[in-house]
C-alpha cells in the first residue's frame, strides 16, 4: 500500500528553481551560499527499460549518419578582394584601420603576378568593410581607405580632398608661423588625417613629402600630392625623402633623388634653414632621421625652457640623447652650464652649426659630447656629477610588442643614472617615442626607478607631440610620444641607495 502524496503549497516567497552549483554566479554583495546534498527520493516507479538498437541485418552495411537537412552557409570564395578574420573585421567596425597580414583568410587577385594598390575588404562572412592600401610584403598588409568599395580614380579624388583638409586643419598654426617664430610643422599624420602611409612636413620653403605604404607608390599619387601642395602653399620645392628601413619592409619602388618640384630649378633643392620657437635651425632633406628634424618636439623644447625657470633648475642641464640639439638650444636660452650627448658625430655636427646660428640668443655655451648615453650616464652617476635639469629623449627602444620588455629595461637604466645626477628639487623630463610603451608602462618604470634612486618625484604635466601630429582616439598608435616633466626631491632620510 503505497502513502498518500503530500500537497505541495504555493506561496509568493518560495524560492525558485536554481542551476546547479556550478552555474550559479554570485553578485559582489553576497557571499556564496553552502548547501547540503539532498538524498535521493524513493520512487516505487520501476526504472525504465533500456531499449537496445537493433542491428543491421547479415549483409548489408550499417547505416550512415544522417546529413542536416539545411548545412550551415559558408563564405563564397573571394573573386577579387581581402576576406579578413573576425577579430581584424571588429577591429576595423571599432575606427582603427590596420589590417595584419596573418588576419587575412582569403585573398583574391586580378592576375598572377600583379599586386594592385587597393583591395576590397570583405568580414569573415564575406560582407564588404570597405577598401584598403595592399601591402604584400609587409606585417601591415591593409590599411582602410574608405568604407565602401571605390576605384583609383574615386581614391586619387578622395586623396586630393584629404591632403587639402589635413592643411585647412592647420591653417591657424601656419597663420601663427607669419610671426617668424615658428615655420616648420607637420602638414600630413598619415592615418591621423585619414592618408595611411603619407607624412608631409614642411620646412620654411621647402616641403617633404615620406610614403610609407606599397598601395602609395605610385605616380599619379605623387602627382596628385604636388598638385595641392603647390596650390595650397606655393613652396619653394617639394622633395620626396625615403625611409630606408619602411622602403625594405614595404617592398617600396627605388627613390628618384630628383625634387617633385621645383619653383627655380637654380635653387638648391634639398637645404635650408628654419625656425622653432624663435630659434633657427640647418636643414638637409639627405641627412637626419625621419624627414630631417624632430617637429614632433617643438612645444616640449619650449616646455623645457618654461619649467626651467619656474622652477628655478637654470644651473647646470644635461640634454640626452640630443640630435641635433633641439631641447640643449632651447635650455642655453635660460641656463649657466649645458651638456648635449648624443652617439651620432654627424648630428652633433649640426647642433654645432645651430648653436653658431644662434649665438646672440644663448647665454650659454653648450658642450657637445659624443658618446653612448647608457655608458656615460653611468659613468658620471658613479662620480656624483650633479646638475640641475636633465632631459631624457631616447629613440625608439621598442620597434615591436615583443620588444616592451627589454624597451622598459632600457628606460628603467636612464632615469635611475638621471635621478641619481639631479640636485634636491632638480626638473627631469623624460621622453618615450615607442608607441607600444604605454603611459602606465613609462610611469610605473619612472617610479621604479625613483625608488631605486632613493627620490620622490612629483609629476607636474603629462605631455605629448605638438598638436600638428594629432591623436585619434580610435588609432591608439597616433598617440605613441610620451612626455613627463618631473620634480625630484631628495626622500627624507633615504639618499642615494648607490
Amino acid at each position: 500500500m503505497t502513502q498518500p502524496r503530500t500537497p505541495r503549497t504555493h506561496s509568493r516567497t518560495a524560492a525558485p528553481r536554481t542551476a546547479p552549483r556550478s552555474a550559479q554566479a554570485t553578485t559582489p554583495f553576497e557571499r556564496p551560499r553552502k548547501t547540503a546534498p539532498a538524498p535521493a527520493a524513493e520512487s516505487s516507479r520501476p526504472a525504465p527499460r533500456k531499449i537496445a538498437k537493433a542491428a543491421a541485418p547479415a549483409g548489408f552495411p550499417p547505416a550512415a549518419p544522417r546529413k542536416p537537412a539545411f548545412p550551415a552557409p559558408q563564405p563564397e570564395p573571394m573573386k577579387f578582394g581581402a576576406r579578413i578574420s573576425r577579430r581584424a573585421s571588429e577591429r576595423l567596425r571599432a575606427g582603427h584601420l590596420w589590417v595584419y597580414s596573418t588576419e587575412i583568410e582569403a585573398l583574391g587577385l586580378p592576375k598572377k603576378g600583379e599586386t594592385p594598390a587597393l583591395l576590397p575588404v570583405a568580414d569573415n562572412r564575406g560582407l564588404l568593410l570597405g577598401t584598403a592600401l595592399y601591402s604584400p610584403t609587409s606585417q601591415i598588409a591593409l590599411r582602410m581607405i574608405a568604407r565602401e568599395e571605390i576605384g583609383e580614380a574615386q581614391w586619387l579624388q578622395l586623396l586630393a580632398v584629404r591632403l587639402r583638409a589635413a592643411i585647412a586643419r592647420r591653417q591657424p598654426m601656419l597663420a601663427a608661423s607669419a610671426g617668424n617664430t615658428t615655420d616648420a610643422l607637420r602638414l600630413c599624420f598619415s592615418e591621423a588625417d585619414d592618408i595611411p602611409g603619407l607624412i608631409v612636413d614642411k620646412y620654411a620653403g621647402l616641403v617633404i613629402v615620406q610614403i610609407l605604404a606599397k598601395g602609395l607608390d605610385s605616380t599619379a599619387v605623387r602627382a596628385v600630392c604636388v598638385q595641392v601642395l603647390r596650390e595650397e602653399l606655393s613652396p619653394a620645392a617639394i622633395v620626396e625623402r625615403p625611409d630606408p628601413r619602411i622602403r625594405e619592409l614595404e617592398g617600396l619602388s627605388a627613390p628618384n633623388l630628383d625634387p617633385l618640384f621645383l619653383a627655380d630649378p637654380a635653387a638648391p633643392a634639398s637645404a635650408t634653414a628654419f625656425q622653432i620657437n624663435g630659434l633657427r635651425f640647418h636643414f638637409d632633406a639627405n641627412s637626419g632621421q625621419k624627414t630631417g628634424a624632430f617637429l614632433d618636439q617643438r612645444l616640449n623644447y619650449a616646455a623645457a625652457h618654461d619649467w626651467a625657470v619656474r622652477l628655478g633648475t637654470t644651473g647646470r642641464a644635461l640634454d640626452v640623447c640630443t640630435y641635433q640639439g633641439g631641447f640643449a638650444l632651447h635650455l642655453a636660452q635660460v641656463c649657466r652650464e649645458v651638456t648635449g650627448i648624443d652617439s651620432s658625430r654627424a648630428s652633433l655636427e649640426v647642433a654645432e652649426k645651430n648653436e653658431e646660428a644662434n649665438r646672440a640668443l644663448l647665454q650659454a655655451k653648450v658642450d657637445w659630447v659624443e658618446a653612448d648615453a647608457f655608458e656615460i650616464l653611468r659613468g658620471w652617476s658613479d662620480a656624483r656629477e650633479k646638475f640641475d635639469t636633465i632631459v631624457l629623449d631616447p629613440p625608439a627602444f621598442a620597434k615591436t610588442q615583443r620588444a616592451v620588455e627589454g624597451a622598459l629595461r632600457g628606460y628603467k637604466e636612464l632615469n635611475l643614472r638621471a635621478l641619481r645626477m639631479l640636485t634636491p628639487g632638480g626638473l627631469l623630463l623624460t621622453c618615450s617615442c615607442s608607441q607600444h610603451v604605454s603611459w602606465t608602462d613609462l610611469e610605473a618604470t619612472v617610479a621604479a626607478a625613483a625608488l631605486d634612486a632613493g627620490r620622490r618625484v612629483r609629476l607636474l604635466e603629462r605631455r605629448g607631440a605638438a598638436s600638428d601630429h594629432p591623436v585619434v582616439l580610435n588609432l591608439p598608435e597616433t598617440e605613441y610620444l610620451k612626455c613627463l616633466v618631473l620634480q625630484a626631491d631628495q626622500e627624507q632620510g633615504l639618499g642615494n641607495r648607490e
